[in-house]
């Protein structure tokens, strides 16, 4: 079983590039989250009928791996966010799930 975060971007005109670059499995995202135990897999999704439309799927072993990262590296996650604002237009949080046996 695995916990798993589900995020939704909405991106802003032209930055396709630099989001796919960002967010996606060798992203910048994906190499913060690696420094922490825990961490299995971002998968990066595009909408087929929007596509400037994105999901992101950030893979944990656990809640507590995830919970784990969140207190070790607040301070990365909020440079690492700020550094990136702009690229989408919307972020939406849609859960956190457990992946079923």
């Amino acid at each position: 079983m695995s916990y798993d975060i589900v995020w939704e971007f909405r991106l802003a005109a032209g930055r396709a590039s630099a989001f796919e670059q960002a967010y996606g499995p060798e992203g910048a995202w994906v190499r913060l989250f690696r420094h922490a135990p825990g961490f299995i897999e971002t998968r990066l999704l595009r909408d087929t009928d929007e596509p400037t439309r994105y999901l992101t799927m950030d893979r944990w072993e656990s809640r507590d791996a995830y919970d784990d990262f969140t207190r070790r590296f607040a301070a990365e996650y909020r440079t690492l966010d700020a550094q990136l604002e702009g690229l989408a237009r919307s972020e939406t949080r849609l859960g956190a799930f457990d992946t079923m046996p």
